[in-house]
């Protein structure tokens, strides 16, 4: 990102990493197709089948588990459709491609409440599962991509497997910021994206445990294990493979992010105790923080902040540039005026404080001049 900007909306996309970008272009100077035979197609494929390995290392899981996409949306898709389920239970924070692909199937769609904090509800998810016949798939995200609230994902695959139903997990916001292994989380399958940690745009993978038969949802010539048509991207691949070695290195030095971001929190209680902190109170992403300013609305912080120089967003950004209020915190009791009130600040690896600073500088000026006009006020009314 250019100097004269501090980027802290890493959930959105990362920054791509030098050596995956040099991993695409190298794969593309390479060419060939990797369902040819002759030489420029063999050495195709060997670059994808190399990605293929390092994915699966990221989430501990094996290379022929691997399906690659054209992204998380993809892959979420894929998963919902995997078989003929006749229920999907999913929580009610899940990222828009799961809830509106969810919806858009045959099958019975139950949303899952969240607590206040923005935790999936057991008991709910367990009344859920009661009496279910026929494939059912549970939908649990590791991550909230707008709160960075961790989801108890393990405790919901085990109520799942008491009642003979799968269980898929959207990861997409997890991977690289906290350790990821498929087999300790009980998961079927698992969604990834590449541009959330450093890769390319427009490339991602759902893993499937082996012995799971996963039906297609495009048809033609049978790539990816016949579960996915059409030629791979291959430079998309390479530059997935080459982020997902240095994202499982980092998982390490997430303390450093933690603290960068615990800091700017604390500023933040300390200069404006109107403002709202979402999800607190319990484990979150160590990058991720949601902020709450009612009154003020979140496209009218966003565009404040992009004149000073500060990248953020409002919710997620995945919804064609539009801002609308978060159905994330509506689930975790936001009354509409706090749900249409908020930011969501993330950093990453190339994250300083003095990106924080000037966030901060940026947005406790917007809040002076929206208290002097009136329009901050306290969140008297958090819940609906």
């Amino acid at each position: 990102m250019a100097a004269t900007i501090a980027y802290l909306d890493y959930n959105a996309t990362a920054p791509i990493r030098e050596a995956a970008a040099r991993a695409v272009v190298e794969a593309m100077e390479v060419g060939g197709n990797p369902s040819s035979v002759h030489a420029s197609g063999r050495r195709a494929r060997k670059i994808v089948e190399a990605a293929r390995g390092q994915v699966a290392t990221l989430v501990g899981a094996k290379p022929m588990e691997v399906i690659f996409t054209s992204g998380g949306t993809e892959a979420n898709n894929l998963a919902l459709n995997a078989l003929p389920f006749r229920r999907l239970i999913v929580s009610a924070i899940e990222h828009d491609s799961i809830l509106a692909a969810a919806a858009a199937t045959d099958a019975d769609f139950v949303a899952v409440p969240v607590d206040r904090d923005g935790v999936l509800d057991l008991a709910a998810l367990e009344a859920a599962l009661a009496g279910c016949e026929g494939p059912v798939l549970v939908s649990v995200m590791l991550a909230n991509n707008e709160t960075g609230v961790l989801q108890p994902v393990r405790e919901a695959a085990g109520l799942a497997r008491e009642h003979g139903a799968l269980v898929h997990c959207d990861a997409t916001q997890a991977v690289g910021r906290i350790a990821v292994d498929m087999v300790e989380l009980g998961a079927d399958m698992l969604t990834l994206s590449a541009h959330k940690l450093g890769g390319p745009q427009g490339v991602g993978a759902l893993i499937v445990r082996e012995g799971l038969d996963v039906q297609p949802r495009q048809h033609g010539g049978g790539q990816e294990f016949g579960r996915r048509a059409g030629t791979e991207n291959v430079p998309g691949i390479a530059g997935f493979g080459a982020a997902a070695i240095i994202a499982l290195d980092e998982v390490a030095r997430a303390g450093k992010i933690a603290a960068l971001r615990d800091g700017l929190e604390r500023q933040i209680k300390r200069s404006v105790p109107a403002a709202l902190i979402w999800g607190e109170a319990v484990p979150r992403l160590p990058n991720t923080c949601c902020i709450g300013l009612a009154g003020v609305p979140s496209e009218t912080q966003v565009m404040a902040l992009d004149l000073a120089g500060v990248a953020v967003s409002a919710g997620a950004a995945c919804s064609s540039g539009k801002v609308r209020p978060s159905h994330v915190l509506r689930a975790m009791g936001a009354s509409p005026d706090a749900a249409a009130s908020s930011i969501r600040v993330s950093l990453g690896a190339a994250s300083t404080a003095a990106d924080t600073e000037r966030f901060l500088t940026a947005w406790i000026g917007l809040y002076a001049r929206a208290n002097r006009h009136g329009s901050a006020h306290a969140p008297a009314a958090r819940r609906a």
